[in-house]
């Protein structure tokens, strides 16, 4: 599941490319995944147990950006409920005070380390959140490299999964194949990006999809979701990236 932003308001976009979620309609979720026996997995666990090793009442729980909000209205309800999520960090935001980006403040190093701390998954989301498709080579292995660098030292653990910024270019097969050498390279285990579906064994482990949720999905659009419902829209995505080149 892919979440951005926890907090009150709506971005005034249309519901498919909303990215905030209100607290209230967070902790619905969470109950209702609690509610029905769904357990949750950091990134690298459920990668490393595909092999039928996940039960099928397992979910990811991963949030973009690190955003501030993810430590003040998100991590309370998932401790409530007994769930561990993965947060992707913009390591060029990441100080010892406060930043902001795209006018919300993000996470400061000190919850950062208390999230990890807490058994909450920290991932890289690149240094700049730049679009890496349009970079020279040696930038991208930059972005991927000096995140991963920067978030392992803050933490003083290894650092194995990667959030792609801005929509995936799967059409773009050069770059697609590329972009995997550099994440392998790099010594990233796995990667996640905003290809639409649920995630499974077969799914590439550097280019895993998800499923966007927002303040918009209400139980039943939830649960259609979970179970798989919402995995045909991948097939128009594809295709507007084919034809949008």
């Amino acid at each position: 599941m892919m979440y951005h932003s926890i907090r009150e308001g709506t971005e005034g976009r249309h519901t498919y490319y909303e990215t905030n979620t209100s607290p209230r309609v967070f902790a619905q979720h969470m109950k209702f995944l609690r509610e029905e026996g769904y357990h949750a997995l950091k990134v690298d666990k459920a990668r490393m147990g595909e092999h039928g090793g996940v039960s099928p009442k397992s979910v990811v729980i991963t949030f973009d950006d690190g955003y501030a909000d993810v430590y003040q209205n998100a991590f309370p309800i998932l401790t409530e409920f007994k769930f561990t999520a993965t947060v992707f960090v913009i390591t060029g935001l990441l100080k010892s005070q406060r930043e902001c980006f795209k006018g919300i403040e993000c996470l400061n190093l000190s919850e950062v380390r208390e999230l990890h701390s807490a058994g909450i998954g920290i991932g890289s989301h690149s240094v700049s959140h730049p679009e890496l498709r349009h970079l020279p080579l040696a930038a991208v292995e930059n972005e991927l490299s000096g995140s991963k660098k920067a978030l392992e030292d803050a933490l003083g653990a290894p650092v194995k999964s990667f959030a792609y910024p801005f929509a995936f270019p799967e059409a773009d097969r050069r770059f697609v194949r590329g972009l995997a050498g550099l994440l392998e390279a790099c010594g990233y285990e796995n990667g996640v990006t905003t290809i639409l579906g649920t995630a499974h064994s077969g799914a590439p482990r550097w280019f895993l999809p998800r499923l966007p949720i927002n303040s918009w999905d209400d139980p039943g659009f939830f649960r259609a979701k979970l179970e798989g419902a919402y995995d045909w829209m991948h097939a128009p995505q594809y295709l507007s990236k084919v034809w949008g080149g």
